[in-house]
């Protein structure tokens, strides 16, 4: 299976993409020289991962019967200092909001997603380090 995108440019340093049928614009901000029409493109690798594990972490949990009241998936990249500025860390905070949510099987869907299902948490933690931690939010 091959995955392609085809990013089309359509005024200053603004491109756009159809994604599964989603249109997706990328820009750079106005000090870097762009109209800030849409996110910058590094900052969609956070997005990536929090989306993969985030939806990996749910389905799994509906499986097993648990469903908190609200989910969020954070993630922090530690950029480096010199060029190409590149993410050298990431650390993943899932936070979890519900009444008596059982720490084990939260834990469990996390290092499922981790290890077994996400593949962007596993391209990144092949180039970087990539730390997690869970919240229970009350």
């Amino acid at each position: 299976m091959k995955h392609i995108v085809d990013l089309s440019w359509k005024q200053n340093v603004a491109f756009e993409t159809d994604m599964d049928g989603h249109k997706v614009l990328i820009d750079a901000n106005k000090e870097s020289g762009g109209d800030d029409l849409g996110p910058r493109p590094k900052k969609l690798m956070l997005t990536a991962l929090a989306g993969c594990t985030g939806i990996d972490v749910i389905m799994i949990l509906k499986k097993m019967k648990v469903v908190p009241e609200s989910f969020n998936v954070v993630v922090e990249g530690d950029l480096s200092d010199e060029h190409p500025k590149k993410y050298n860390k990431m650390k993943v905070i899932y936070q979890f909001k519900g009444d008596d949510l059982p720490m084990d099987k939260l834990e469990k869907a996390v290092k499922l997603s981790e290890e077994k299902y996400c593949g962007v948490s596993a391209v990144y933690k092949d180039v970087m380090d990539v730390k997690t931690e869970i919240k229970i939010i009350e």
